[in-house]
């Protein structure tokens, strides 16, 4: 499926709650008393009927999609609740590829970001806020980004994989996967600001 058509199609989403079409689509929320954490990412798959999917090329050959968490302050404004996971860091990947070859580049050029409203942990109800396509076009925050993955680079080459750490990069920081309490996967992820920026937030 194109992303213009994908967007298109997703946009006819905005404002239904998500919890409604995973029971509509038989996607699995709870299994006992465990989470399926990507349940929202797989009822947005099955609604656009395509693949379950998480390789580190873009999902759908073309294009990545990507769900991001929103949170509502008690001033009543909507803001992005956490990092967005970007793609995982295989040290001699990184190592080998300048910005220009990475998968960091290829799954930001040609992004679907669909925001969803968290209300609860019990995920009861979630609306779907805002879909956003995104291309990486902005000069400005490209060549921010690839001054991030740059210094990830450079840190892996001069200092090792463990020397990375959650306080580098302006847009994109390189961070344990998870919890982090004794995590040795590493993912890119783009800082809320940035998420908020790509949702025009």
């Amino acid at each position: 499926m194109e992303r213009g058509i994908a967007v298109q199609k997703l946009k006819q989403l905005e404002g239904q709650d998500l919890r409604k079409l995973a029971d509509k689509f038989g996607v699995t929320v709870w299994k006992a008393d465990k989470k399926n954490k990507g349940w929202a990412g797989h009822v947005i798959e099955r609604y656009l009927e395509l693949p379950l999917n998480s390789s580190q090329s873009p999902n759908f050959g073309s294009w990545e999609l990507k769900i991001v968490p929103l949170k509502k302050l008690a001033c009543g404004k909507i803001v992005v609740k956490e990092t967005m996971a970007i793609t995982m860091i295989d040290p001699v990947n990184v190592l080998q590829k300048p910005f220009e070859d990475s998968h960091v580049l290829a799954k930001l050029k040609k992004a679907v970001v669909c925001a969803r409203l968290f209300e609860s942990q019990q995920e009861t109800h979630t609306l779907l806020v805002r879909v956003a396509s995104f291309d990486l076009g902005d000069q400005e925050i490209y060549n921010q980004v690839r001054a991030d993955y740059e210094e990830t680079r450079a840190t892996i080459k001069c200092k090792g994989f463990e020397a990375l750490t959650g306080a580098m990069g302006v847009l994109v920081q390189p961070r344990t996967k998870g919890a982090g309490h004794g995590s040795t996967s590493r993912a890119f992820y783009a800082r809320t600001q940035f998420v908020s920026r790509i949702l025009g937030l």
